[in-house]
């Protein structure tokens, strides 16, 4: 890489690599060694940069953050905080869109380890994946390049139908309405002739005091 692309790319990445500071959880092993390897790349950014081994230290680093337990939507900060960056220089936009098709594909990682407990999770979820790979193809479809920009079809077209085919077997949710306030437990009662599931109907709609759930809300057909 030239000089003057490493050096506008080198704060570039140190920010992402802030960004995956934050979101470590702050106990165990998986999230020492991440930041570990943060703390190395950081210290050696420019040099990863100039002489081309960036990759696959970055990917270790992804992976480790990942492997640590990191929540899809704290993944998707450091998402958010890559797409947020307007490099001038070639190379260095070049880094940042590698970097931003990298951190999607930990994010497709973590989404098929998940579990849900309705087809509308799923549903949001589609559109969210929809949503975050637009820009990348966009901006990989600009820059002309086709090996790229066919992985990120493949890997977005591979995500959706998998969750499609997670979410087929799921109840869907559905709106209840009652004339009175009443306890979780009996709504439970009322929906399932099950008083077990008052938690879930406590969840789902976010009671503030289980005796007094409000009249209309929501729950699972199943």
């Amino acid at each position: 890489m030239e000089k003057a692309d490493a050096v506008e790319a080198t704060p570039l990445i140190q920010r992402m690599l802030t960004t995956l500071l934050s979101i470590i959880p702050d106990k165990g092993r998986p999230g020492s060694d991440a930041r570990r390897a943060i703390g190395d790349l950081m210290a050696s950014t420019y040099v990863s940069l100039y002489d081309g081994t960036l990759g696959p230290a970055l990917v270790n680093c992804l992976d480790l953050v990942r492997l640590s337990g990191v929540a899809l939507p704290m993944m998707g900060l450091v998402r958010l905080q890559l797409e947020a960056e307007a490099p001038f220089t070639l190379g260095a936009t070049m880094v940042r869109d590698y970097a931003l098709n990298m951190v999607l594909a930990e994010q497709a990682l973590i989404i098929t380890n998940m579990t849900f407990n309705s087809r509308q999770d799923v549903d949001e979820l589609i559109m969210m994946v929809q949503m975050a790979f637009t820009g990348p193809e966009e901006s990989t479809a600009d820059n002309m390049d086709s090996e790229t920009y066919r992985g990120l079809i493949e890997l977005r077209a591979s995500l959706i139908n998998h969750l499609v085919t997670v979410g087929l077997p799921l109840p869907e949710m559905l709106v209840y309405e009652f004339a009175v306030p009443m306890p979780s437990l009996l709504i439970s009662q009322r929906l399932y002739a099950d008083t077990s599931r008052y938690e879930e109907i406590r969840n789902e709609n976010k009671v503030v005091h289980p005796l007094f759930c409000p009249i209309v809300g929501q729950a699972l057909s199943a």
